[in-house]
C-alpha cells in the first residue's frame, strides 16, 4: 500500500513538472526565428553564471564586494568598499588611484582598463594571456596597448585581509603579553580574552611542541604560535560573508611553507644530512634511496602548502555552489527556486559549520606537521632512535 503511494506521488510531481516546462515552451514564428541570435544573447547576459559567482569569490580583486542589484533606473549596482590601486609602467610611471575609478569594469581611467570577463570574451581576447580582474593599458580607441606593460602591486583584498589579520594577531599577543606582565594568569585567574585564548596556547605548548622538539621547544614554540594564530585567524575571517579568502590562495599558503622550509633547514644537522645521503640501507638500494630522500626534503614544505590551500579553497567553493544552485534552478522555474531554497540553506549552514571546525584543524594540522619537520631535521644519530636520547623533563 505505501509502495503504490509512493508511486503515486512520483507520478503527480512528474505531471506537474511536465505542466510547468510545457507552459514555458512556445511555438516559434517567422519573428522569433529572425530575433532567435538577439533573444539567446540576452538570455546569456541574463543568465545566473556560477562560474564567475564562485571564482569571483575564490580569487583577488581590487575591491570586496558585498552583493549587486538592480536599481529603480533598471541598472545594476553593487554594493562594494573600493581599495587603492597601484600601477606602475616605464612609460607612465607610478599611479595611484581607488578602484572605483573603473566603475567595474565599465570605465577607463589614465590610460588604464580593468578586464571583465565580459570583456574578455567582447574583444575576444586570448584567456590564457589575459584574466579577469587584470589592469592593462589602454588607447584613446579603448583598445589594449600591449607596448606598455603594467606592473600591478595594488592593495588587493587578500593583501588588504591579511594586514588586517596580522593587525588583530598583533593586538591579541601584545594584549595577552601585558596580563601576563602584571600577574593575572599567573598569580590570580586568566579572565576574557585571556581565559579564552591561554588554553589554546597551553595545547599548542603541550600536543604540539614538546612532544615533536622536547627540550628545544621555547627556541621553536614562538614561531609555532605566531603560525597557528595566523592561520586560524585568516581562516576564521575568510568565513564572514564579503571577505576574501585568504587561505584559499596558493601564493599566501606558498609563502608560510617557504618560510617553515627556511625554518627547518636552519634547524638540520650533520646525522640529518648523513641520513639524506647516506642512509642506512644495504649500499644496492642507497643509489635508489637517496634520490628519494632528496626528493623528500623538497616534498614536505609542498604538502604543507597544497593541504592548507586545498581544504580551505574546497570548503568555500562548496559553500558557493549550494547557494548557486538556488539561483540555478530559479533560472529554469521560480517555484523550483523557491522550493529548493530551504534544502540548499539547510546544506550551507551544515557545511558552514564543519568549515569552522576545518578552520581549527587546518591551523593544527599545519603546525604540528611544522614541529614534526623541525623535529626530524635536529633529531639525534640513529643510536639515539631507540629511545637513548636525553630526557626531556616539563
Amino acid at each position: 500500500m505505501s509502495f503504490r503511494s509512493l508511486k503515486s506521488l512520483l507520478v503527480a510531481v512528474f505531471s506537474l513538472c511536465a505542466v510547468v516546462f510545457a507552459n514555458n515552451t512556445v511555438a516559434q514564428g517567422k519573428d522569433d526565428l529572425k530575433n532567435e541570435t538577439t533573444t539567446n544573447t540576452e538570455q546569456k547576459k541574463s543568465a545566473f553564471d556560477a562560474n564567475e559567482v564562485i571564482f569571483g569569490h575564490v580569487l583577488d580583486a581590487h575591491e570586496f564586494h558585498f552583493l549587486s542589484y538592480k536599481g529603480s533606473d533598471g541598472r545594476e549596482h553593487h554594493a562594494t568598499i573600493a581599495l587603492p590601486v597601484i600601477l606602475y609602467s616605464s612609460q607612465k610611471g607610478f599611479d595611484v588611484f581607488m578602484s572605483s575609478k573603473f566603475n567595474h569594469g565599465e570605465e577607463t581611467y589614465k590610460g588604464y582598463e580593468l578586464l571583465t570577463n565580459e570583456k574578455i570574451s567582447e574583444k575576444k581576447l586570448d584567456p590564457k594571456k589575459y584574466s579577469d580582474g587584470q589592469i592593462v593599458a589602454a588607447n584613446e580607441n579603448g583598445e589594449i596597448d600591449n607596448s606598455i606593460k603594467v606592473y600591478d602591486i595594488s592593495l588587493t583584498r587578500n593583501v588588504v585581509q591579511m594586514l588586517l589579520s596580522l593587525a588583530l594577531l598583533g593586538w591579541l599577543l601584545i594584549y595577552m603579553a601585558q596580563k601576563y606582565r602584571t600577574g593575572q594568569g599567573i598569580t590570580s585567574a586568566p579572565r576574557g580574552v585571556q581565559n579564552m585564548i591561554e588554553p589554546i596556547i597551553t595545547f599548542v605548548r603541550d600536543e604540539v611542541a614538546i612532544p615533536n622538539l622536547g627540550h628545544k621547544y621555547k627556541k621553536y614554540f614562538p614561531y609555532l604560535l605566531t603560525v597557528f594564530f595566523f592561520i586560524l585567524i585568516n581562516n576564521l575571517v575568510g568565513l564572514i560573508p564579503g571577505s576574501a579568502n585568504v587561505t584559499g590562495n596558493i601564493a599566501f599558503t606558498m609563502v608560510l611553507a617557504v618560510i617553515s622550509f627556511i625554518v627547518i633547514m636552519f634547524s638540520t644537522n650533520k646525522h640529518y644530512w648523513a641520513h639524506i645521503f647516506n642512509p642506512p640501507v644495504p649500499m644496492g638500494v642507497k643509489p635508489i634511496l637517496i634520490p628519494v630522500e632528496i626528493l623528500g626534503i623538497f616534498t614536505k614544505p609542498f604538502a604543507l602548502m597544497i593541504r592548507l590551500f586545498a581544504n580551505m579553497i574546497a570548503g568555500h567553493i562548496i559553500i558557493i555552489s549550494l547557494i548557486s544552485l538556488i539561483f540555478i534552478f530559479g533560472s529554469l522555474s521560480a517555484g523550483i527556486g523557491w522550493g529548493f531554497s530551504p534544502l540548499s540553506v539547510a546544506f550551507v549552514i551544515f557545511i558552514y559549520l564543519i568549515e569552522l571546525l576545518i578552520a581549527f584543524l587546518q591551523a593544527y594540522i599545519f603546525t604540528i606537521l611544522t614541529a614534526v619537520f623541525i623535529g626530524q631535521a635536529f633529531e639525534g644519530s640513529h643510536d639515539d632512535a631507540d629511545g637513548h636520547a636525553d630526557p626531556v623533563i616539563v
